[in-house]
Formats: structure tokens, C-alpha cells, sequence
């Protein structure tokens, strides 16, 4: 009898394994739910980034995205793919559009270092030290970059680094779009 309770639990554990992997085979791999698209950007406040310090000043994102559209940018001094999308942030800003960054599960000092490391292509940088941004948000992990409109609202979404041309493409899609709402 107690032979059989050691096998229960080991049966139990193979049929959820079984039932994951079947799961995870029949869904789709591009699919990335955007459920904020539509919606009006999360209120949370959060502190400023001044210098390398996070606050004394606060901000909501929908405040410092007001008069859109802008992109925002969810990073991490800690992430490697946030270098390695870095300089497309630094073109965007070249030409002239607004980028606010949201420095996201990280230390003010880091990021203030990486910044001053690799150029500052935010306007107004907000700190999410305990992810609170990041969960309003829907973010699944860093990079993320959002596309918000003049009334706040999220027109786009794009998980993971924007590395490739038609990443930067459907961006600057939705941009164009943004602004003549």
C-alpha cells in the first residue's frame, strides 16, 4: 500500500508534464498578448531619475507622455539585449522623436551608469525599482516599447529588442499613426 503512494504523485507529475508540452506544441509562438493596446496608459506613479538618484520628483507616465505621441521604453542596466537595442533608441531620438524610459527592476545608480555609458536617449527617466510600472504595463521581461498616443493611449507594442529593420518599421507605422490622431 505505501508502495503506491510513492508512485502517485511521480504519475501525476508525468501526465502535467505531458499536458504542458502538448499545450505549448499547439500554441502560437508569435503570439504576444498586447492587451493595453487601446487602453489608456497605467497611472503609476513612479520617482524621476535625477541625476543617479530616483526622485525627490515624481511622475505618471500618461503625465510625462502627454502631447504624444512618444515612445516608451521599458530597460534595465542589467538586460543585454537593452544594449544591444540602445543605438536604434539613440537614432529615434535624433529624429526627433520623444523617448521616456522606464528603468525597470533597477538601481538608480546602474542605471544612471549605463546611461552616461552609452547615451541618453530619454527625455524623462522613471525608476520601477519593485516592477509596479512593469506589471501595470503587461511587461513580460526587458526590453518592451510602447507607442502612446497625444491622449494617452497605447496604440503599439513591441516585446523584446528592436534590433531589426521592421521592428523599427511598424515603430515608426505606429508613430505616424499616433500623431495624426
Amino acid at each position: 500500500m505505501n508502495r503506491w503512494f510513492a508512485v502517485v504523485p511521480l504519475v501525476v507529475l508525468v501526465a502535467l508534464a505531458a499536458l504542458f508540452i502538448g499545450w505549448s506544441l499547439q500554441r502560437d509562438p508569435a503570439f504576444k498578448p498586447d492587451a493595453l493596446i487601446g487602453q489608456p496608459v497605467p497611472t503609476t506613479v513612479l520617482p524621476v531619475l535625477t541625476d543617479a538618484v530616483a526622485g525627490p520628483t515624481t511622475s505618471t507616465l500618461a503625465s510625462v507622455a502627454a502631447g504624444g505621441p512618444v515612445v516608451v521604453n521599458i530597460f534595465a542596466s542589467w538586460c543585454a539585449p537593452c544594449r544591444i537595442e540602445h543605438p536604434r533608441l539613440m537614432a529615434l531620438q535624433a529624429q526627433g522623436i520623444t523617448v521616456i524610459g522606464v528603468a525597470y527592476k533597477d538601481e538608480p545608480e546602474a542605471t544612471r551608469a549605463f546611461l552616461d555609458e552609452l547615451g541618453d536617449p530619454f527625455t524623462t527617466v522613471l525608476v520601477d525599482r519593485e516592477g509596479r510600472a512593469g506589471l501595470d504595463l503587461g511587461v513580460s521581461g526587458v526590453p518592451e516599447t510602447f507607442v502612446i498616443d497625444a491622449r494617452g493611449i497605447v496604440v503599439a507594442k513591441h516585446s523584446g529588442p528592436l534590433i531589426e529593420d521592421e521592428d523599427m518599421a511598424r515603430l515608426t507605422e505606429a508613430l505616424a499613426g499616433a500623431a495624426g490622431r
